[in-house]
């Protein structure tokens, strides 16, 4: 069922897990990413709890909308924009926690046990909780930069969106959610969330290393590099999209 944004306040339930992923034009990895967490959700679902997918949709043109309500998924139709999409599908969603995830990512075999346990400690609700950060390639440039992110957020407590986001709503509508921006939304709310209040999982989440296969493992990490700089220096996100094409 397509729905647009909510006109009356919903109150978040409980014991209910909303999965929000953002898409535009992601239907060829969309179906691997929902049909890997279906035995998850399950297992999420036969211990009490509550889970929906929500999918916000950017106007795709291939079919991912489609994609998604065949995996059981609900669509959400946004403005194109990962941080307009994330927050219209936070906006229709009714779970009192929020894990948010790209398309092309997918939590490894586990992933269930270890959201679930954080769930369960009333405290973490004034957290948040990220994955490991792997990719789907075997090569040896794939594991300098999976060791290059997990620096990065022991340094700086600067996990991206790929690694996904597990926040319960109260913390997420506190700290003023996910901004309009086109990119670099994710740096912005965990930027918000800071060190203290940020967990790391054990599970990995696997994201496609295609991009980075098609571009260059050197060429893309310097791009987002450069482009993660800019941000924090204070340049417009919208600008540095341009520049990241």
């Amino acid at each position: 069922m397509t729905v647009g944004r909510r006109t009356a306040i919903v109150r978040p339930v409980p014991r209910h897990i909303s999965i929000v992923i953002p898409t535009l034009d992601a239907a060829q990895v969309l179906g691997a990413t929902l049909s890997g967490m279906a035995h998850g959700i399950a297992r999420l679902e036969e211990g009490g709890m509550a889970a929906e997918v929500v999918v916000a949709d950017g106007g795709s043109r291939d079919g991912s909308a489609d994609e998604a309500r065949r995996h059981g998924a609900r669509v959400v139709e946004a403005e194109a924009g990962r941080g307009r999409q994330l927050a219209a599908g936070t906006e229709a969603a009714e779970g009192a926690w929020l894990l948010f995830l790209h398309a092309d990512t997918r939590p490894a075999a586990g992933w269930d046990e270890e959201v679930s346990a954080f769930i369960a400690e009333p405290a973490n609700q004034g957290r948040a909780a990220c994955f490991r950060f792997a990719l789907d390639d075997r090569a040896a440039a794939a594991r300098m930069l999976e060791r290059l992110v997990a620096l990065r957020c022991c340094l700086f407590a600067l996990p991206y969106g790929d690694q996904g986001l597990l926040i319960h709503r109260s913390l997420y509508e506190a700290l003023g959610g996910f901004r309009p921006l086109p990119m670099m939304e994710d740096v912005d709310l965990v930027r918000r969330i800071g060190r203290r209040r940020l967990a790391y999982l054990a599970t990995p989440a696997v994201t496609s290393a295609v991009r980075f296969r098609r571009a260059g493992y050197l060429p893309r990490m310097l791009r987002n590099f450069c482009c993660l700089l800019l941000f924090i220096f204070g340049v417009r996100a919208e600008t540095v999209a341009r520049l990241y094409g």
